[in-house]
């Protein structure tokens, strides 16, 4: 919005500073800092009504003889409501709110936010012991996906009449020039995509500061990216797709790194509060579809290794559970609990250990991302 002021401004006459507004890194430093601002002015207010609503966290009979989970009963969750707010807020005003790559990553994190927001409200609120029941949480995620995957496919004059001809394309890391072509199957990767990523992200929120420090890292290295992709000089530099237009994603991608830093002031140990599905859901979302649309699918299990990661234990635990009960009669397992940070924690580690050591492990993983457009 700001942004088409000051376009309409510039047209009216020379104004000192207003040819500022053309320049993304600007705006994208300017939305990283309002976003954290919203965060850590607005979320005192959030986490009082949250608590005077008695919308807590309900205690992990699993966990409380572990840490100080325990202690955590009570705590305020939906907490993700100072995310989302921080993140859409400071993208609307200082964003091109006319191009669609902004619209479609804004939609997506709105609408999953949704989705979490619903289950919350079903789990916290209501006191449904399973929240949103799964195949509906599913249907939400689904329906998000395709509404990327059939925009791109179907119009993709909407984000760049170039798009066109690489719509279903993608990068290859570590190959120079080589993409790879997804076909008729486009759709159902990026809903597969959209479903998983955010999913991923749910189950790393476990601990505090975990989830929303690691997406934080992983969105300042897709804000790079989407950066170099929409600049024709660097993209030609680093033989990658050049996209018109995405660089406007760099303004999205540092909300929510400004979001994250905010939020982790009361989310960092011992939490003040807990952002819940629904910014756990939304965010997941918003790292998916920002690899969708700026052509990096292939580098989401780089870029966001420990939500893959994570995921992956869940998946291992669950299956190796089930083979050895279908074979022994007894289910064994794999890991001493799933997710990943739960293994550790049950294996003595302090929780802030944890997330220092897993932050570590997001910062490596976002230096080899940034070091595949060279090492080809």
């Amino acid at each position: 919005m700001l942004y088409q002021l000051a376009l309409w401004l510039k047209s009216m006459g020379d104004i000192p500073g207003i040819n500022l507004f053309q320049y993304v890194t600007f705006r994208a430093a300017a939305a990283a800092i309002f976003a954290m601002l919203i965060s850590v002015l607005v979320g005192p207010r959030i986490i009082r009504a949250l608590k005077r609503m008695q919308i807590g966290e309900q205690a992990k009979k699993e966990l409380q003889e572990v840490g100080q989970h325990s202690l955590k009963a009570g705590t305020p969750t939906m907490g993700g409501l100072i995310v989302l707010a921080a993140v859409l807020i400071p993208t609307i005003l200082w964003g091109n709110v006319l191009n669609v790559y902004v619209v479609m990553a804004v939609l997506v994190t709105a609408m999953l936010g949704g989705v979490g927001f619903l289950d919350d409200y079903l789990k916290v609120v209501k006191k449904y012991p399973n929240g949103l029941i799964g195949k509906y949480k599913i249907v939400g995620q689904v329906l998000t996906g395709l509404v990327v995957g059939g925009s791109v496919y179907f119009f993709p004059e909407w984000f760049d009449p170039t798009l066109a001809s690489v719509k279903t394309l993608t990068t290859v890391p570590f190959e120079k020039m080589v993409n790879f072509d997804f076909g008729i199957l486009y759709i159902p990767v990026v809903i597969f995509i959209i479903t998983a990523t955010s999913n991923a992200v749910n189950l790393t929120d476990g601990l505090d500061g975990l989830c929303i420090g690691t997406v934080g890292i992983s969105a300042l290295t897709l804000a790079v990216i989407a950066y170099f992709s929409g600049n024709a000089f660097f993209a030609d530099y680093l033989n990658i797709m050049h996209l018109h237009g995405s660089a406007e994603l760099t303004i999205f991608c540092a909300a929510i790194v400004g979001a994250a830093l905010g939020f982790l002031w009361y989310n960092a140990y011992p939490a003040q509060v807990f952002m819940g599905d629904t910014g756990s859901l939304a965010l997941g979302g918003a790292i998916g579809v920002l690899c969708v649309l700026i052509k990096k699918e292939f580098l989401l299990p780089i870029v966001g290794g420990v939500f893959f990661a994570e995921t992956v234990s869940v998946i291992l635990q669950v299956s190796w559970f089930k083979y050895t009960k279908r074979r022994s009669g007894e289910g064994k397992r794999l890991f001493r609990m799933a997710p990943l940070h739960h293994h550790f924690e049950k294996s003595g580690w302090h929780e802030s250990k944890i997330v220092t050591r897993f932050y570590i492990v997001a910062i490596v993983l976002a230096i080899v991302t940034m070091a595949s457009f060279k090492v080809r």
